[in-house]
């Protein structure tokens, strides 16, 4: 009895997952062994249907308090999505402290003094652990709380294919080659996008998550004062906000002082950042040079976004699902971590 019931199990989810292939063909859903972005290996939404169904919720209610007592805590989580994704994929590994096994990422360059959320995901792990014992991992946790952040402040929803596991290693080294960093050109944010199977469309959309959130004057202070090592500003910097960012961010000291990524609506997710690009007040050399690195299709892409919100959001949804189907561990690969900070 108890075999059929496993079967049936089996049986449902199968036929979930060929049902969600046809509903949602642009998501790129399939069967396979490990792949980048737009291909994925037994990730499906209801994953949970029947071990934890009441995970989402669970997710959701502790995101909601952890946003209104820190607004900047959903670009935090959907920060820490992306820098889990972009080292050896979807798979936790950015949530793994040092050990006598682990190196941490949680000290490579792009992360140290700047992610942030940890505690709100250990928190989600441990309810979810006394709900469900061993049956959600720390990497879905964090596809999950990217969804949460974004819908809670006001964003787009998206199918969210389930079923990672955790990894047992972390990588220092991809951690600070693979992450793109914040004075990035063009050519090397399309080169660290292709990398992860992210085409120029997911690259912009993506971007776009910098409508909510903050950074550190350590990631912009070059722009300010020496972008081209002739001790100059970036000339594609508006010049009232140039003066602005100037009193946020000296030329020697607080590098720890931050400012807003979307100045115009910073804990709003809505289109306004790509209409800041237009006008000269991108942040970051990342974000303004998708206008301004002379490639067509990004400049193409920043105008539309700015000019149509619902476009946006519609790609931002489906680039987040073929991110979060970058490399995962399934099946037999990988665990569920019983603390998302340690293997178990």
């Amino acid at each position: 009895m108890a075999s059929l019931k496993v079967f049936c199990s089996f049986l449902v989810m199968a036929l979930l997952s060929s049902t969600l292939c046809m509903a949602f063909p642009g998501f790129g859903f399939g069967w396979g062994g490990h792949h980048g972005g737009g291909t994925f290996s037994g990730l499906f939404p209801e994953y949970y249907g029947f071990t934890c169904p009441q995970a989402n919720d669970i997710v959701m209610s502790v995101l909601k308090k952890a946003i209104a007592d820190d607004p900047r805590m959903a670009a935090s989580l959907l920060r820490l999505h992306f820098h889990d994704c972009f080292v050896q994929g979807c798979d936790a590994s950015v949530l793994l402290d040092d050990s006598s096994a682990i190196v941490s990422e949680k000290n490579a360059g792009p992360n140290k003094n700047s992610l942030r959320g940890f505690k709100v995901i250990d928190e989600i792990k441990a309810k979810l652990e006394k709900a469900c014992p061993q049956t959600v991992s720390c990497a879905d946790i964090l596809a999950l709380s990217a969804r949460g952040s974004t819908v809670l402040s006001g964003g787009p929803s998206w199918e969210l294919p389930l079923g990672r596991k955790d990894s047992r290693t972390a990588s220092l080294s991809g951690a600070n080659t693979n992450i793109p960093a914040p004075n990035s050109t063009i050519q090397s944010l399309i080169t660290s996008f292709k990398r992860q199977g992210l085409s120029e469309v997911d690259l912009v959309a993506l971007s776009g998550g910098h409508t909510i959130g903050k950074a550190r004057c350590a990631t912009f202070k070059q722009r300010l004062y020496n972008q081209n090592g002739n001790n100059q500003p970036d000339a594609t910097l508006e010049r009232t906000y140039y003066n602005g960012l100037k009193t946020v961010c000296p030329k020697s000291g607080g590098d720890n002082n931050i400012s807003p990524l979307d100045l115009a609506s910073p804990v709003r997710f809505d289109n306004t950042y790509f209409k800041l690009i237009l006008w000269g007040k991108g942040l970051l050399t990342s974000d303004q040079v998708l206008l301004t690195g002379n490639i067509r299709k990004t400049m193409e892409l920043v105008k539309s976004y700015a000019m149509d919100e619902v476009l946006f959001f519609h790609q931002f949804a489906k680039s987040m699902v073929k991110m979060g189907n970058v490399s995962p561990l399934t099946g037999v690969n990988g665990e569920v971590r019983k603390n998302c900070r340690r293997i178990n």
